[in-house]
């Protein structure tokens, strides 16, 4: 695992756990219902759908270059946010990334 796969599972591994900490004390409808309680909270709701509509749109066309079926990276992004983009981040660089080549045994 090279150190952009690290820092990406790190950041994927962290955000995850805090999201299921807070989900598990308000619940997923109360995430929205947060994010539109007032004007700031509406602004960083907005915020959010238009950073991950913008990953969106690079995930489905990065997706369609690779070979990759983009569905179930948007479905993740469309309900779970970030998560799914950096989940999607993840097993880009995994794939990505060369396997060792096995030493060859005299």
């Amino acid at each position: 695992m090279n150190l952009r796969q690290l820092i990406i599972a790190a950041a994927l591994l962290a955000f995850t756990a805090f999201s299921l900490v807070v989900v598990g004390e308000v619940g997923y409808i109360g995430l929205w219902q947060a994010g539109l309680a007032s004007k700031a909270t509406l602004q960083i709701l907005l915020d959010l759908c238009i950073a991950c509509g913008l990953g969106g749109l690079w995930l489905l066309g990065d997706a369609q270059r690779r070979g990759v079926t983009p569905w179930p990276w948007l479905l993740a992004v469309l309900t779970l946010g970030s998560i799914g983009l950096l989940a999607y981040l993840f097993m880009r660089e995994r794939d990505a990334t060369p396997e060792a080549a096995p030493h060859a045994t005299p």
